[in-house]
């Protein structure tokens, strides 16, 4: 039986940076826990995801804005490298499959709600 590790991340963007043949997209997802006194509290945790698909980065460079609402999936690789004479470990979260679910409120109404991306913008990044 073949086995892999995978990852989905359902947050929103914090950053995306364009670094040579990749880009890079910073994903806040927050996870709620109960605190000591019962009330549900919410902690962010950052993620940086790895795009390689060209047709994907594409499509993010075009259409995704920090706080848009998005989902992300792909595969995990484990790394290493040497700093300082020590072995650090990593682990990177190469995106597969990229997908906006949600437009970020804009500027010029606060009121808006916030709006679903059409249908036509969605786009999945081919697997390597």
């Amino acid at each position: 039986m073949k086995t892999f590790a995978e990852f989905q991340i359902l947050g929103r963007i914090g950053k995306v940076r364009e670094l040579g043949q990749t880009t890079r997209v910073s994903i806040c997802a927050n996870y709620a826990f109960k605190d000591r006194n019962g009330e549900t509290k919410d902690k962010p945790y950052w993620n940086e995801i790895t795009i390689w698909s060209e047709s994907a980065r594409k499509y993010v460079r075009d259409y995704a804005k920090p706080g848009d609402l998005v989902v992300a999936r792909g595969t995990l690789k484990q790394g290493s490298f040497e700093k300082d004479g020590e072995k650090v470990y990593t682990v990177d979260l190469n995106c597969d499959d990229f997908s906006i679910l949600a437009s970020a409120k804009s500027d010029k109404s606060e009121n808006d709600e916030v709006g679903a991306a059409p249908e036509a913008q969605k786009k999945t990044a081919k697997r390597k």
